[in-house]
């Protein structure tokens, strides 16, 4: 099953991300939206999973920003 999951961060100062993930998001892993780690404290989910995808919506907070590649 593949989860579609909208990754919104807590205070606002990050537009988030929408993602294809294969495990679904659980508390307290770390997702790297753009170049900065979050951690996720909140999972719900968004509606019924049908045969393919499950719908989740997860809060993250700010755990660490990486500097840009340069």
């Amino acid at each position: 099953m593949v989860y579609k999951v909208s990754y919104v961060v807590d205070d606002g100062q990050h537009p988030g991300a929408i993602a294809n993930v294969d495990e679904p998001p659980k508390l307290g892993d770390r997702v790297l939206l753009g170049r900065n780690w979050f951690e996720v404290v909140e999972v719900m989910e968004l509606m019924p999973p049908n045969e393919l995808f499950g719908f989740l919506h997860a809060t993250v907070r700010l755990v660490a920003e990486t500097e840009a590649a340069g």
